[in-house]
């Protein structure tokens, strides 16, 4: 089974609800179990916030989700400045701010930054999916 979804959205704060509710609705009706859902949900906030609080340049963003097989990608791209993701330092976990790559980066089983100096970074994060018994993603997914 593949299933994929693209959004261009502006940078707006008020569009990373949009998209974290988009995604998880896919997810539920897939019925991906709970706490996966939320931490793909929680991974996707933190990427878009930080495209929202950090790429300046941009007037929009891109989000894409691909289901294949029991992997779920997720790819973030912006047009801002770019940023070298070695050169972000770790934060006390009690930090308020700063710590959405720390986060990225305990929830996913993949993490890729590509950062395009002057055109931007593109964040891809991957999850294993596990689905609740005879969910539709779990029928599909059936060998």
């Amino acid at each position: 089974m593949e299933v994929t979804i693209a959004l261009r959205l502006p940078r707006d704060a008020a569009s990373v609800s949009v998209t974290r509710q988009i995604l998880g609705a896919e997810l539920e009706v897939l019925g991906v179990e709970r706490h996966i859902k939320e931490d793909i949900q929680l991974m996707l906030t933190e990427a878009c916030s930080n495209v929202i609080r950090h790429a300046t340049e941009t007037d929009e963003y891109t989000v894409s989700a691909q289901l294949i097989a029991d992997r779920f990608v997720m790819t973030v791209v912006d047009t801002g400045t770019g940023f070298d993701p070695d050169k972000v330092g770790i934060r006390s976990p009690l930090a308020e701010h700063g710590r959405g790559l720390q986060i990225m980066r305990a929830l996913a089983d993949d993490v890729r930054f590509m950062n395009r100096p002057k055109h931007g970074v593109i964040v891809c994060l991957e999850k294993t999916l596990r689905f609740t018994h005879d969910s539709p993603g779990d029928l599909l997914t059936a060998p």
